[in-house]
């Protein structure tokens, strides 16, 4: 029997407003309680929202505010810190 292509996930940047595979993009999450983390696994509960995995893409963002419309609260510094570090592979937790 044939093997069936698996279906990629996609997701749309809300920076650059690209349509990426979920992998390539990381996950900003915002719990019901208020509270806003990176999401690496993208599975945990709260309003989601994806950037892409680049520096330049993470700069604008900042200068933008765009996280903070789309989560409808206050980004805070250290987030934007965390999301550096998953941009440079390193591991967060």
């Amino acid at each position: 029997m044939p093997k069936k292509n698996k279906k990629i996930p996609l997701r749309k940047c809300v920076i650059t407003q690209e349509m990426k595979p979920k992998q390539s993009l990381i996950r900003i999450v915002r719990t019901k309680e208020g509270e806003v983390f990176v999401d690496p696994s993208g599975k945990k509960n709260g309003r989601g929202t994806y950037i892409s995995k680049d520096l330049t893409v993470l700069q604008q963002a900042k200068k933008s505010n765009a996280l903070d419309r789309q989560l409808q609260t206050k980004i805070d510094d250290s987030i934007y810190e965390q999301l550096e570090q998953v941009i440079e592979g390193k591991n967060i937790e």
